[in-house]
């Protein structure tokens, strides 16, 4: 094992590398269930290769929320399973897998009803952490605490006396999601995957109903590879209809892209010492510390315009603003916001047309032999889908 220098002449050596030779995988997409399925696949000692059309993370990977969490909305869903697998998740990457990435983050929910929210709130946040103890993987947060008014008033100063009755205060985690991605690719790299960023999957070779492998496009310095693998992983997220078509069959499921959008506003506009979660008529608002600055977000819409570049509107930015203020004692306002970004969702279409409804779960599928499709899911557990 070496250092994973990912530099120019690295990436113009694993592309004649990959074109040289027949790989056992090669997965296209360069987010973070791509890195995760290069890494795992090549420390299983199968020859890999990783192609990424533009740079690593520069799709959904780069524009999340930066948590890792168990998803404490899913709760209320009943999706028991999916809450479990991801809180198991969490715990492996801040104890074992990358506690130099992955941190514990506090957040407040403030209770606005007296005695039946305290009840219901608090049930629902101790099943929280109790299903993250169950598996031997909650040692690494705080478990969730009870909180007067008073009492949350002096950890979040920034809330107004009468948005709140009480508080809940539970642990999740946060991590610099393009870095981590980056650091996925470079591991993979340095256990001798062969990766390319720039490099653009423009059709898949056949062999009669057997997908062989892909025609990769240089970006950067133009040329075409062909580089043939006994098996094709097609993890594009919110392009997987895209790069499906490719194939020319239909695909056994289609991939919608919702999209959410997050403020960045100075830490000194929001007199907290620690993250806040609200409930909204749609879905939660995450107040989320992120160094100097707080992230304020998300929306959860629909979008079908250009996937490389989703754009907040000046309705989106309004509905998160609307939605914070609803408990600052001092509002934020538009020239408080230093910046804006906005992140497409892959999610698996066909179970409600509202795209906060849809599913967070990811689905491995097999459309034809050679080429194996990994879509929808979650930040928190690339590994599971990726495996």
């Amino acid at each position: 094992m070496r250092t994973g220098t990912l530099g120019p002449d690295e990436r113009a050596e694993a592309l004649a590398a990959m074109a040289e030779r027949e790989l056992d995988i090669l997965v296209v997409g360069g987010g973070v269930v791509g890195a995760g399925t290069a890494l795992d696949a090549v420390t299983r000692g199968l020859a890999t290769g990783l192609v990424e059309a533009r740079d690593w993370a520069s799709g959904t990977s780069s524009r999340s929320s930066k948590l890792i969490h168990g998803g404490l909305r899913y709760l209320e869903m009943l999706d028991f399973a999916l809450v479990r697998e991801a809180l198991k998740e969490r715990g492996l990457l801040l104890e074992r897998l990358a506690p130099h990435l992955v941190k514990p983050v506090p957040f407040l929910y403030p209770l606005q009803h007296a005695g039946w929210e305290r009840l219901y709130a608090g049930a629902g946040v101790a099943l929280y952490d109790g299903m993250a103890m169950a598996r031997g993987h909650g040692r690494g947060l705080p478990t969730h605490r009870h909180l007067s008014r008073r009492h949350a008033l002096r950890v979040a100063p920034c809330l107004r006396k009468d948005a709140l009755v009480g508080a809940l205060q539970y642990y999740d985690a946060q991590m610099d999601d393009a870095r981590f991605v980056l650091d996925l690719v470079r591991t993979a790299s340095s256990y001798g995957a062969k990766v390319a960023n720039g490099a653009r999957v423009t059709g898949f070779i056949r062999e009669g109903e057997r997908v062989v492998g892909a025609m990769v496009t240089d970006v950067e310095h133009g040329g075409e590879y062909e580089v043939r693998a006994k098996q094709v992983v097609n993890a594009t997220g919110v392009w997987t209809d895209d790069t499906q078509a490719m194939v020319g069959e239909r695909g056994q499921f289609h991939v919608r892209a919702s999209k959410g959008v997050h403020l960045v506003v100075p830490k000194d506009r929001i007199n907290s010492s620690t993250g806040l979660i609200l409930r909204t008529e749609k879905s939660v608002l995450f107040v989320i510390p992120w160094g100097r600055h707080w992230i304020v977000g998300t929306t959860d819409t629909e979008w079908d315009l250009d996937k490389a570049h989703p754009a907040a509107s000046s309705a989106d930015i309004d509905y998160v603003l609307e939605h914070v203020n609803s408990v600052l004692a001092v509002p934020l306002s538009r020239d408080d916001v230093e910046g804006v970004y906005a992140g497409l969702r892959p999610l698996l279409a066909g179970e409600s047309d509202a795209t906060s409804k849809l599913s967070r779960e990811h689905t491995v599928a097999h459309p034809v032999p050679g080429l194996v499709v990994v879509a929808g899911g979650k930040y928190t557990t690339y590994r599971i889908q990726g495996r």
